[in-house]
């Protein structure tokens, strides 16, 4: 159930732990009073991180994006709104990507409507593969474009996505690429981005899926030199706002889950015309 506008939130991504705790206790403070109306139970039990409502982190899309801002676009080929981006498609073969599967659900919510899950928002991923290396781009698979995809957020403001585990290359957290677009008709190039982000992977399953020495070569090295704390990316903070829940096997396959609080209003999304 959604929260009602009228809910304190905290927009600051960079926000202290004591401004954190001073929203949780204003809404705590509120449902005394009787102001919450629904289940109570169910919004108790929301994470910290979703009760806050963050702003996701804006975050460079790196040299390897495929939308259009450093060299090829794969947000303009057909085929590329889907959930399964496994594998190559179009002009581009069907070859697949190895790895240990992995399914990646984000769940957009509007940081200035009351934490409303906003439906209709484009939203394209992409990520390395189990080599560390980038469709598009990398060495031995620039005709490949696996790894990369589109898809629209449902009622409950949620994208899903079919991949594989992200290998670990040097310098760099395991991570995933992600792009928020206000509409599908504006998910056609980088420079209409109404965010750019990245998730964040827990290191005991980075551990854990790289042990599988023969399908991620190189992985659990590089995963030894590098902290969330030093990472170019994720040091700023430690990754506390995209560090996603995740859960799994090796032999079952990995699930992970983000919250993402856009500064988008949730009437915006359906009336949107423009990127503002």
């Amino acid at each position: 159930m959604a929260l009602r506008p009228f809910l304190p939130i905290l927009r600051d991504t960079h926000a202290s732990l004591g401004e954190t705790l001073s929203v949780l206790q204003q809404r705590e403070l509120l449902r005394r009073r009787g102001f919450l109306l629904g289940s109570l139970a169910a919004a108790a039990a929301l994470p910290l991180r979703s009760m806050a409502c963050t702003l996701i982190p804006s975050e460079t899309g790196g040299p390897y994006p495929g939308d259009g801002t450093n060299g090829p676009n794969a947000l303009t080929q057909s085929g590329i709104v889907r959930s399964d981006i496994r594998s190559s498609f179009g002009a581009s073969g069907t070859s697949s990507a190895a790895g240990t599967p992995l399914t990646v659900t984000l769940r957009l919510v509007s940081t200035v409507s009351g934490c409303v899950p906003l439906a209709g928002l484009a939203v394209y991923i992409w990520h390395c593969n189990a080599g560390g290396g980038y469709s598009m781009y990398s060495s031995g698979i620039t005709g490949q474009n696996y790894l990369r995809g589109v898809q629209v957020s449902d009622s409950n403001g949620e994208v899903s996505f079919t991949s594989i585990f992200p290998g670990c290359y040097p310098g760099r957290w395991p991570h995933i690429h992600f792009e928020i677009y206000r509409s599908l008709a504006l998910a056609t190039s980088g420079a209409n981005a109404a965010r750019i982000s990245q998730l964040a992977l827990p290191q005991s399953v980075c551990s854990t899926v790289y042990s599988q020495g023969s399908l991620y070569p190189g992985s659990t090295q590089n995963l030894a030199g590098v902290t969330l704390n030093n990472d170019n990316v994720f040091g700023n903070d430690g990754g506390v706002y995209q560090l996603a829940a995740t859960s799994g096997s090796n032999a079952e396959g990995y699930a992970s889950t983000l919250e993402v609080g856009v500064a988008i209003e949730g009437s915006d999304v359906l009336f949107a015309d423009g990127f503002e």
